[in-house]
Formats: C-alpha cells, structure tokens, sequence
C-alpha cells in the first residue's frame, strides 16, 4: 500500500495527497469537481463527481463507471465510506444547503453497480462510520446536528432501527466528518466551532481537541499504527468565512489511541 492520506478540495476540484514519511503533499488530480473518495481494493481511487457520476482514478488516468445518477446530478454528493464487504454507502445534498425543507438521502452502491436508496429525509448527509464488530453504523446529518445510529447487516448491506446517538446544541458547532477508534469511540468534527469532540460508546463527549481554524470538515486515523489523527478545515462554506491564517489547513495530532483502517471499496472490480 501507498501509505499516503488523500483528501479533497470540493470548490476547487483538487484531490491532494500527503506522504507522511516525507512531510510532502501534492495536488495528484485537478480538474472536475470531486466531492469525496474511497480507496479501491486494487489501490486505485473511487472518485465521486460533483454532477452525479462515479470514476475510478488511478495513476493520472480517469475511468467513468456511471455517467449519472438522476439524483445526484442536481445537487451532489456528500461524504462516503465503504462497507467490509465493498460496498459504499453515501449521502447527497440539498438543492440549497442548510435549507431544512429540502431534504436529501443516504444511499449505497453495490458491488455490481447497482444503487439504493437506504433512507430519506435527511436534511444534510454527512460523516459515516462502522460500530466495532461491523453490526451498527453511525451517519450524520449535519442540519440536525445529529449522528444517528443503525443496525447493520452486512451480509445484506440493510440498515434498521435508526435511533439518534448524539445531539449537538446550537452554539457548539455542527457534526461533519467522523471516524470510529479501536475502543468504539466516536470522533466527529464540529464545524464552526474549533473542535473534534470524542464521544464513548453512550454518546457522553469524552474529550475535545481545539484547533487554531474555526471550519473543521473531517478526521480520520493514519500513520503506522494508526495512532495519528488527521484534521481537515474549510475556508468557506455555509455560515461565514475563516479569515485566519490556519483557514483550510490540514492537521496532524498523535496520539495515545489507535484507530482502525478503513475498508476498501470494490465497485466494478
């Protein structure tokens, strides 16, 4: 494996990619606008286009798998993890972000190339992650400012019996991009508000890590033993601008927990 992180810069239609043993990073697509990715079994990169279509990325060349997904098209994707069995589950947006009456939805692909749609009335779909043991599944939806949580099948890819595991207040910020540690831990940036909160199992903030941007948008674990979380933030986007200086940077911070790889997807493979 490459042992490089990969992330996206929506608005302006970059993927980057940082080499942590070399401190580099570098813009390794531009071009279309990608709303997020996962990491094919064959290390080739699952591309979600901003006008509803899927492409395989590998090596600077560009595959498309499905030209359109009706819809998708208008509004978008939004954040997506795949399942242990290859499966990627996803969300799409609103027509007008943080606009509550026009509600969006959770779907997934199937290995075959077949979609479905798994929920409605979402307002915001947002950061996805599996329960120790793969048998629940934690989703966002940012509107809300909730992360529900599911019972999962896996052998199926069903979800039932939603239930909201955390809701967050007003003033501290929205629920956006989230990972699940070793211990079952929930960790979700809170956009708008300087932070990554860590939830137990019950839904109890265990702690909270500040930093220096104010629109953190995602964390995921990396590093040899996956002991090092990693931190995007915005500049812009809905409520405001970040006029400081740490303003869309990516962060690292080490720490006494460990994480867990993500799955690899396997759409078309």
């Amino acid at each position: 494996m490459e042992k490089r992180l990969y992330w996206v810069d929506i608005p302006q239609g970059r993927v980057f990619r940082f080499d942590p043993m070399t401190h580099e990073h570098e813009v390794c697509y531009e071009g279309e606008r990608v709303s997020g990715l996962t990491v094919q079994e064959d290390g080739s990169l699952l591309l979600f286009m901003q006008r509803g279509a899927i492409a395989n990325w590998r090596d600077g060349k560009l595959k498309v798998i499905i030209n359109q997904i009706p819809d998708v098209r208008a509004h978008g994707f939004n954040d997506m993890i795949a399942d242990p069995m290859g499966r990627v589950f996803w969300g799409s947006l609103p027509a007008n972000e943080y606009v509550k009456e026009r509600y969006c939805g959770l779907y997934r692909i199937d290995t075959d190339g077949s979609i479905t749609l798994v929920t409605e009335d979402i307002g915001l779909s947002n950061g996805l992650g599996f329960a120790p043991g793969c048998k629940q599944m934690y989703y966002t939806d940012t509107i809300l400012r909730r992360i529900y949580l599911f019972d999962y099948d896996q052998e199926t890819g069903s979800l039932t019996n939603r239930r909201v595991f955390v809701e967050t207040q007003a003033d501290d910020g929205d629920p956006d991009g989230m990972t699940v540690d070793a211990e079952g831990y929930v960790w979700t940036a809170l956009w708008g508000s300087h932070a990554v909160v860590r939830y137990t199992p019950q839904g109890a903030e265990e702690r909270r890590i500040r930093f220096p941007a104010k629109k953190v948008s995602s964390v995921c674990f990396g590093g040899e033993d996956f002991s090092d979380l990693y931190v995007t933030s915005a500049i812009a986007g809905p409520k405001g601008t970040d006029e400081s200086d740490a303003a869309g940077a990516l962060f690292r911070v080490h720490l006494d927990i460990r994480g867990v790889p993500e799955f690899f997807s396997r759409i078309g493979l």
